[in-house]
């Protein structure tokens, strides 16, 4: 039995019901969970001797609306953790999809890996998953007045206001967004002899 399958039967021993799937793919296993178990799940990982997953190294939210060039089917939301075991040496990267695409809403994390918080406020500034129970939800790197969040397929490029600093009123100023969208196609060079160098 390789170490994969072996983690991947612990998994389904310790979780049951809570895995909805697991998959391997580049020598790599991805569990999904729903977001109702999402804190449970993370618990056992973290504390199941089997598991022992005693480390977070990353979360991140995910936006599944352009998937498959718009072909995606089902909730449009995401949230991802990759896990480390120090003890037996696997990695685990755990999927929870939230159910609403209105308000993603899953719960957080910072009881199970404090570490989490800087992560959780990441993702709740750029995708807009609110993590519930988390002491300090509140935006990381957009400004304070900003509208939306800039990760979602939806949002546009340009944004929606750009800021500049007014001489007169000596102080920066917000106003609507000035730049017109445009579409850049690449130049396409057809001389003959071009590729040759001439």
């Amino acid at each position: 039995m390789t170490r994969l399958e072996t983690l991947t039967n612990r998994l389904r021993e310790h979780l049951g019901d809570r895995v909805l799937s697991l998959s391997e793919r580049l020598g790599e296993i991805t569990l999904v969970v729903p977001a109702a178990s999402w804190v449970e799940a993370n618990l056992v990982l973290r504390d199941q001797p089997e598991l022992r997953f005693e480390t977070l190294i990353d979360l991140c939210g995910l936006d599944y609306s352009a998937y498959r060039d718009g072909l995606h089917e089902g909730p449009r939301f995401a949230v991802v953790t990759h896990l480390l075991s120090l003890t037996h040496n696997w990695r685990l990267r755990v999927r929870a999809v939230c159910p609403d695409d209105d308000l993603p809403l899953v719960g957080s994390l910072m009881d199970v890996w404090p570490a989490v918080g800087w992560f959780e406020r990441e993702a709740f500034d750029l995708y807009g998953i609110v993590f519930e129970g988390h002491p300090d939800l509140r935006r990381l790197l957009t400004d304070y007045g900003f509208v939306g969040h800039p990760f979602r397929k939806d949002f546009p490029v340009s944004g929606h206001v750009e800021m500049r600093y007014d001489p007169e009123q000596r102080r920066v100023i917000y106003q609507p967004v000035s730049i017109e969208p445009r579409e850049v196609t690449p130049r396409i060079i057809r001389e003959d002899g071009y590729a040759q160098g001439r």
